[in-house]
């Protein structure tokens, strides 16, 4: 059985470092050789690339961008009446992407209107998620870009999330219930998840997208752990 790839979510490791590209180099110098950019748009698409193309990480994921955060947005997917927005950040994130030479881009549902119930809901914002995904599909297809859904656990991450979920797709991994190491104590055996992974031929990335108890680098024993028993050296992980 293939190792699994595991590739470091940039919005929540390396917090310990202030830019996108100082965090691309730490994740680099701790072994990972490819990176998720949830949102790169604060940094310049060029500037990424010459990072990306210096460490020798490939970029496998980012978002489309969220919308406007300051009034809650989290991506306007599936929200009503906001479909040229979604459009247009659809296409920035296809430019960063082609840049990027990133393959994969997840759209992003967005999050019920302030004060509505699900169930009121539903109905139209499906509507709304499913003509945009019909508009994203062909853009994808064009560029050659894989489109990717994420649906969010409603009952710790965001209770408002529209896409609650789970498909087969791109993995995430983090430890339940407090999202630290995968090691660390929690409801979930990874050890056994991995092997389960392996076994099943998943050949895509698992992106690392947890919060760090302490250090970053100081909290990847997990992972020179499964690198070593899959016949990966430390000096290896680190040219």
């Amino acid at each position: 059985m293939a190792p699994l790839r595991f590739a470091a979510n940039l919005n929540w490791l390396f917090q310990e470092q202030p830019t996108l590209p100082q965090r691309m180099e730490a994740a680099a110098r701790a072994g990972f050789r490819a990176v998720e950019l949830g949102f790169p748009y604060s940094c310049g698409a060029p500037e990424l690339r010459a990072a990306a193309e210096r460490t020798g990480l490939e970029v496998v994921l980012l978002n489309t961008p969220p919308g406007n955060q300051d009034k809650g947005d989290k991506g306007l997917g599936a929200v009503p009446g906001r479909q040229p927005e979604f459009r247009e950040t659809l296409d920035l994130a296809v430019k960063y992407a082609k840049a990027l030479k990133c393959p994969r881009i997840h759209l992003m549902a967005g999050r019920l209107p302030v004060g509505a119930e699900r169930k009121a809901v539903a109905a139209e914002m499906e509507a709304t998620f499913i003509e945009n995904l019909r508009y994203a599909a062909d853009i994808l297809a064009q560029e050659n870009l894989v489109g990717l859904l994420e649906p969010i656990n409603s009952r710790i991450s965001d209770p408002h999330y529209f896409l609650t979920t789970p498909q087969q797709g791109h993995v995430q991994i983090a430890q339940v219930p407090a999202r630290h190491e995968p090691d660390s104590p929690g409801e979930l055996n990874y050890l056994y998840l991995f092997d389960l992974l392996e076994s099943m031929g998943y050949s895509g990335y698992v992106g690392c997208e947890y919060t760090p108890e302490g250090n970053t680098v100081k909290g990847l024993g997990w992972l020179y752990s499964y690198w070593e028993n899959h016949g990966r050296s430390l000096a290896e992980a680190a040219q």
